[in-house]
C-alpha cells in the first residue's frame, strides 16, 4: 500500500468506486480506496438496484435522470458492464397521495424526464398484469429498470485502476488524522497514508468514522428486507418494476424467471448484530400484497432473502459536501435507499466538488451538510419515505 496519496476514499461500495473513477477521469490519479471487507460488501451488495427517476425534489430527480443516461451507456461512458435491464417503472399511490404524484410528474417533466401520468385503461397496454382500483393513481417511466450493483462497482474500480488508483481491501481505516483544522493522513491496519483529502463514503459505518474527528452527523441505519421469488413464467413471463406506495413496498423482475421484492418497516438496528435474514411472517404479508397487485403472483414461491441497511438522514436524502470546519474532509453519506440509482452522478458531482470546489454538472448545494442545523430539509410528497 502506498504511503502518500492526493485523495484517500474510505469505503468500497458503489459510491466510493464512482467517486474514485470520476476523480481519475478529471486527472486526479494518485488516489487510494480503502475497504474494510470486499468491494460492495455493505449496502451496495444488498441493494434492489432499481433505477428510477420518481422523486419529489429537482436535485435528486435530475441526478437520477443523468445517472440513468450513464447506466444505459455504461460501456461507452465508463467502460465495462452495468447489467442494466429496461423494464419500465410504475408508481402507484392512493387518493391521499394523488396530488403529490401529479406535482412530482409535472416537476420531472419540466426537467426533461421521460415520465407521464397514466390511467387504468393505459395499463391494459403498458402492464396488463398489474391490477389497480378506482382510488389509485399512477405514473409511468418507460426507460427505467434495474442494474447489477456488483458489475457497476467492479467496472468503476477496474477503470480507476487503469487511471492509476490503488484499491486495498480488508484494510479498514482506523483513523483520519486532523491537525490544525485540516486532514493530514488516514491510518489503517496496514499503515499510515499521508493525504490532504479524505472522503468518507463508508455507508452505515460513516457515522462512526466521522465521530472519531468529533463530527456529529445525523445518520440512522434502518433494516430493509428483500425476498427473491420464483414467479410462474407460464402465466407471468414479465412485469415492470413497481414502486407501490399505496401498499408500501416495491418489486422488480430479476432475470427471466425471478422477482425481487423489497419490504418491511423502517426498523432501527445495530450495525453488527442486526438480523440479516428475513422475517417470514412479514414476507408472507408482503407476498399477499404483491398477489393483490399482480394476481398471477399467487403461484409464486419464496426462494430466499436477505436484509440490508438504509443509512437514513432526517429528511431521507444524502449529504454530499465538504465537512465544515475540517479542510480536506468530504462526505458522501446518508443515502437512505437512494444510493445506487444516484451513484453515477454522485461520483461526477463529488469529484467536481473536490477538484473544482462545487458540483457543476448538478447543483448539489440542497444536499449540503449544514441544512439540518439551518432547518432547510428536503421534503417528500409521500409518507413512504424511501420514495422521497
Amino acid at each position: 500500500m502506498k504511503s502518500t496519496a492526493d485523495v484517500v476514499i474510505v469505503g468500497g461500495g458503489v459510491i466510493g468506486a464512482s467517486i474514485l473513477f470520476n476523480l481519475g477521469r478529471m486527472g486526479v490519479t494518485d488516489t487510494l480506496l480503502l475497504e474494510k471487507d470486499v468491494l460492495g460488501s455493505g449496502s451496495t451488495g444488498r441493494s434492489q438496484a432499481i433505477c428510477r427517476m420518481h422523486y419529489s425534489n429537482p436535485v435528486t430527480a435530475t441526478m437520477a435522470w443523468e445517472s440513468l443516461g450513464i447506466f444505459t451507456n455504461f460501456n461507452e461512458v465508463v467502460g465495462g458492464e452495468a447489467g442494466f435491464v429496461e423494464t419500465g417503472y410504475l408508481v402507484i399511490v392512493n387518493q391521499e397521495d394523488s396530488a403529490g404524484l401529479a406535482s412530482n410528474v409535472a416537476m420531472q417533466y419540466s426537467l426533461g424526464i421521460d415520465t407521464m401520468r397514466v390511467t387504468a385503461l393505459d395499463l391494459q397496454d403498458i402492464a396488463p398484469m398489474v391490477s389497480v382500483n378506482e382510488t389509485e393513481f399512477m405514473a409511468w417511466e418507460p426507460q427505467s429498470g434495474y442494474a447489477d450493483p456488483y458489475m457497476v462497482t467492479t467496472s468503476y474500480v477496474t477503470r480507476a485502476r487503469e487511471f492509476g488508483a490503488e484499491i486495498v481491501l480488508r484494510n479498514p481505516a482506523t483513523e483520519i488524522e486532523v491537525s490544525g483544522g485540516r486532514v493530514i493522513a488516514v491510518v489503517t491496519a496496514e499503515g499510515r497514508v499521508e493525504t490532504p483529502v479524505a472522503v468518507v463514503a463508508a455507508g452505515p459505518w460513516s457515522k462512526l468514522v466521522l465521530a472519531q474527528m468529533g463530527v456529529d452527523v445525523p445518520l440512522v441505519p434502518v433494516r430493509h428486507q428483500v425476498a427473491s421469488l420464483t414467479r410462474p413464467v407460464d402465466k407471468l413471463p414479465l412485469h415492470p418494476t413497481v414502486g407501490d406506495i399505496a401498499q408500501s413496498f416495491s418489486f422488480r423482475p430479476d432475470g427471466s424467471s425471478m422477482t425481487m421484492m423489497g419490504f418491511g418497516d423502517d426498523e432501527e438496528v445495530d450495525l453488527e448484530t442486526y438480523n440479516q435474514g428475513v422475517d417470514m411472517d412479514v414476507m408472507a404479508d408482503a407476498l399477499g400484497r404483491l398477489s393483490r397487485r399482480i394476481p398471477a403472483m399467487e403461484d409464486a414461491y419464496f426462494r430466499g432473502g436477505w436484509s440490508g441497511l438504509f443509512t437514513t438522514t432526517p429528511d431521507w436524502h444524502p449529504i454530499l459536501d465538504a465537512v465544515p470546519g475540517i479542510e480536506g474532509l468530504y462526505c458522501a453519506v446518508g443515502f437512505s435507499g437512494h444510493g445506487f440509482k444516484l451513484s453515477p452522478m454522485i461520483g461526477v458531482t463529488m469529484a467536481e466538488l473536490i477538484v473544482e470546489g462545487a458540483g457543476k454538472t448538478v447543483d448539489i448545494s440542497p444536499l449540503r451538510f449544514s441544512r439540518f442545523e439551518e432547518g432547510d430539509l428536503l421534503g417528500s410528497s409521500y409518507r413512504y419515505r424511501v420514495l422521497a
